[in-house]
């Protein structure tokens, strides 16, 4: 299975060039953790679009630039060419960003918002870098960090409080991050770490079904593909009804 050999991820464009930065950049799962910072925003009884697009740039360059170049110079997971060099920087000024963006916000949503800024970068350095031991490295850090963490920060930058309808769509959120780590998880090993794959399943009617990599990652990849449009789209309509 030469295209599943080459290629670390199903997203994954051919290497070199600009091409390893679409790679980096993990488009479906990005889309997909960014449509909570949307969710959560327009769960707020009155929504300023102003404030939930510089909420979404943020979790962008923290977490579509920042968390997956640190990824990436934790192992070289995506296998790309792009230099150490130039991820730690991409790493640094992404996060100058999305704090700066964040200190800029606080004049306007208060002081309630500096925890966020706070967390917001030491979850993307301590999940990706696999720091103190790995802890939050995790399916419920995983589910925590983006997941839950942004549907909070997309309501409290609306509202510069909570309630109880983000932290439901927050347990929503985490629960469909657990979801995606459980397929993600086998489907990356599949892709990144097996020689070959060998077996087969005997049907109850005498049938036999070779196994192979692809009968493994169909499934995984199918659903992963799904839910990271369906969340795209979900967080669309929300975003239409509240802004029109």
């Amino acid at each position: 299975m030469a295209e599943t050999e080459r290629r670390p991820a199903y997203y994954a464009a051919a290497g070199g060039g600009w091409r390893d930065w679409w790679t980096l950049l993990h488009p479906p799962y990005t889309a997909w953790h960014l449509s909570y910072v949307v969710i959560g925003a327009c769960l707020a009884p009155r929504v300023q679009t102003s404030r939930m697009i510089v909420t979404v740039v943020a979790f962008f360059l923290a977490v579509g630039v920042a968390a997956h170049a640190v990824d990436e110079l934790h192992g070289r997971p995506l296998r790309t060419g792009i230099s150490s060099a130039a991820l730690i920087s991409v790493t640094v000024a992404a996060l100058i960003g999305a704090v700066a963006l964040g200190v800029i916000g606080i004049s306007r949503v208060g002081f309630v918002l500096l925890p966020f800024i706070v967390v917001g970068p030491l979850l993307v350095i301590a999940y990706n870098a696999e720091l103190f031991g790995g802890i939050v490295h995790s399916t419920a850090g995983f589910a925590a960090a983006w997941g839950a963490f942004p549907v909070l920060t997309g309501y409290v930058a609306q509202t510069s409080d909570l309630g109880l309808a983000p932290v439901l769509a927050a347990a929503a959120a985490f629960a469909l991050s657990c979801a995606q780590r459980a397929l993600s998880t086998p489907a990356r090993l599949v892709r990144r770490s097996t020689r070959s794959v060998e077996g087969s399943l005997t049907l109850a009617d005498g049938t036999v079904v070779a196994l192979d990599e692809r009968t493994l990652l169909a499934p995984l990849e199918a659903a992963l593909r799904a839910m990271s449009w369906a969340m795209v789209v979900l967080a669309a309509a929300l975003a239409v009804t509240r802004l029109t």
